[in-house]
């Protein structure tokens, strides 16, 4: 992939937009659809491939177009089947993205970001700072391009970055994945996550109707900013204001993230309060084993500790489970994704 060629990617563009651009170089409309089918359906990599469209109108695509698709520059399978690939973007930028087979469930877990803003102080992603948004291109090229991308059944946005502070790229990919015109994929096969920025979680809800996970992983405000910075610009308990005014009962689900963390989060007081501020919430609390990182004063608990806080949640009425780690042998867990390559070490 030159990513010093500036010609407009063609994957990530909409139905619309793809048939303006074909009109725009003298092709007919249905041109656009053609191309769409060629992209999402048959998911080529190369405009030679689009076969029904006329030498003339692929030369014109060549010199005014790029597809946007390419490899990925490495990948590492993990005991448990898990395979992680490290893919450059723009800008000297590296990502990852996981792929977590399950039974008859493959989800792979994709990137947003070079980096991360939100610097949590748990997840190695954001001790690498924030080095700019990825392209809607440059998002979908990793559901596209991973050598499994056949068998995924599920996305979640829960790679590197935040999100919802690349919304409108996120939004343009769930669209994509979701129209008739793309992967034709049921919302209910996506779930974003984020720590709770207002204004964009607003417009996925609205826009929307995939699957929110909410980074919660303190009930008190002021623990909760110890270790995710957010807290104090994105009061969880504003997010939590902002979901209660949406319906969760039916299809659309919400889970709260929890990892748990050995004299921080997992007291008894802390499941009463966790329980406490989600009360009325139809919801799923996924409680997560902390996977060390370096120069971070956190440590895990045991498996004991962690039954009985999940015992304490379902005591009070909540769905609790304690979520399996997957590819931590491979750096590829929760939390772990950080471009050891670009990070030189």
């Amino acid at each position: 992939m030159d990513f010093q060629d500036n010609r407009p990617k063609l994957l990530g563009m909409t139905l619309a937009e793809l048939t303006d651009f074909a009109v725009g170089l003298g092709m007919p409309r249905f041109t656009g659809k053609q191309i769409a089918e060629w992209l999402y359906k048959k998911k080529v990599a190369s405009v030679d491939e689009m076969t029904n469209i006329s030498k003339r109108n692929r030369d014109l695509l060549h010199a005014h177009s790029t597809v946007g698709r390419y490899v990925p520059l490495c990948s590492e399978l993990s005991t448990d089947g898990t395979r992680k690939y490290l893919f450059e973007v723009k800008n000297n930028g590296k990502v990852e993205a996981v792929y977590i087979p399950d039974g008859e469930r493959a989800t792979l877990c994709i990137s947003s970001q070079i980096g991360c803003k939100m610097d949590c102080l748990f997840c190695m992603t954001g001790k690498q700072g924030w080095k700019g948004n990825l392209s809607a291109a440059e998002i979908l090229n990793q559901v596209f391009s991973v050598e499994e991308s056949d068998l995924i059944t599920n996305i979640v946005f829960m790679g590197m970055g935040e999100p919802l502070d690349n919304l409108d790229a996120v939004l343009r990919c769930i669209e994509v994945m979701t129209a008739e015109w793309g992967l034709a994929w049921s919302p209910k096969r996506i779930t974003l996550s984020t720590v709770g920025v207002r204004k964009g979680l607003e417009r996925f809800l609205n826009e929307t109707t995939c699957h929110l996970a909410v980074s919660l992983h303190n009930p008190y405000p002021e623990e909760r900013m110890e270790i995710m910075p957010a807290e104090k610009g994105m009061a969880l308990m504003d997010t939590l204001d902002l979901i209660r005014q949406y319906d969760f009962s039916g299809q659309r689900r919400v889970s709260f993230e929890y990892i748990v963390f050995r004299g921080r989060n997992d007291s008894p007081q802390h499941a009463a309060q966790l329980a406490k501020i989600l009360k009325g919430i139809p919801c799923r609390i996924n409680l997560i084993r902390f996977h060390k990182i370096p120069d971070v004063d956190l440590a895990p608990v045991n498996d004991a500790r962690m039954e009985e806080f999940r015992h304490s949640l379902e005591n009070k009425g909540f769905t609790a489970t304690i979520r399996a780690s997957r590819g931590e042998d491979i750096s590829a867990a929760c939390g772990m994704l950080s471009t050891k390559k670009q990070m030189g070490l």
